[in-house]
């Protein structure tokens, strides 16, 4: 990652941003997710970077209950900036699917920040080995308003599984953690990128087992959803997880309104991409954010001000992210 990203570094990389940001843009609302996520460390971090290297500008990462409604606040101009999985912004975008009749032709995004993983936890003694174990089970689907949510049925729907053959409950990453824990549920999904402190607490406390999904199912939900990918959580990510285990990915976009100012925009991707490193030691899912990340994964059209960096740098961007 350190050589694909020194490759667009630019020798105004360290003197860059201080250039004082309109007095409308001084302070900044960051719509992140819940405390047990990967979205509020993320945001905050890069709440922190802004307030450090932008003259003028003050952010803050808000808690909200992710994705879904991270979009409405942008479209109503709530939040300036906001973390959404992929297929939730393109839904938001397009109007479609849960955005049906509520098109948000005003979103636009400044990068791809990583990849979640869609994580499903049980207790070791449990009997659930797949997802159609879930079947008579009680089962967290994440947040309402939530990418999880999304995720956890369009994966489920995908293979043949439906809400009516189990007892959902919609719970955060961290009330998730608490009911498997106490055994008021028997299984949890996350999309997230991991590892995630929630279940990193609950495997220290519990023996835990990652529910994996089969190649078939990988290409049954990627038939549903077109972001859907393969990924491997890596062996020994949570204790006792001995071995890979197959799921899927989904990029995470930041995103804006169209309507933010270009230079405020063209700074905060510059900020992104040439302080990384700040990001990464915050959580190392920012490993992932890289430009060539963005331009493979992202589902909307670029801000004009996170084009223009991406020009000067040299990016080959796809026309499909040209607004």
């Amino acid at each position: 990652m350190k050589t694909l990203r020194s490759l667009y570094a630019t020798a105004a990389a360290a003197s860059m941003l201080a250039v004082a940001l309109p007095a409308s843009a001084q302070q900044l609302s960051i719509a992140t997710g819940g405390t047990g996520g990967v979205y509020y460390p993320i945001g905050g971090g890069f709440a922190e970077m802004i307030n450090n290297h932008i003259e003028g500008a003050q952010a803050t990462a808000e808690v909200t209950g992710a994705s879904v409604e991270n979009m409405g606040l942008i479209m109503r101009g709530d939040a300036d900036l906001a973390l959404a999985l992929a297929d939730t912004v393109y839904q938001a975008y397009t109007g479609t699917d849960d955005f049906e009749g509520r098109q948000i032709e005003n979103t636009r995004a400044l990068a791809s920040v990583y990849p979640n993983a869609v994580q499903l936890v049980t207790l070791t003694e449990s009997d659930i080995e797949s997802i159609a174990d879930l079947a008579g089970k009680r089962v967290s689907v994440g947040a309402p308003g939530s990418g999880t949510e999304l995720n956890a049925r369009a994966l489920l729907e995908a293979n043949g599984i439906s809400y009516e053959d189990f007892t959902p409950q919609r719970l955060n990453f961290n009330e998730t953690a608490d009911a498997i824990r106490d055994g008021d549920i028997d299984a949890g999904f996350w999309s997230v990128g991991p590892p995630t402190s929630s279940i990193l607490n609950l495997a220290a406390t519990r023996d835990i087992r990652l529910i994996g999904l089969s190649d078939e199912e990988v290409a049954n939900a990627q038939e549903e959803e077109a972001v859907f990918a393969p990924y491997q959580l890596a062996a020994g990510m949570y204790d006792g997880m001995d071995e890979a285990v197959q799921t899927i990915g989904i990029p995470n976009v930041l995103v804006v309104n169209a309507d933010m100012d270009e230079e405020l925009a063209y700074q905060l991707t510059q900020l992104l991409f040439e302080n990384t490193d700040e990001l990464i030691a915050v959580h190392p899912a920012a490993n992932d954010t890289t430009v060539e990340f963005t331009m493979e994964s992202t589902p909307v059209p670029l801000h004009p001000g996170a084009l223009r960096y991406f020009e000067e740098v040299g990016a080959e961007i796809p026309d499909r992210l040209r607004p």
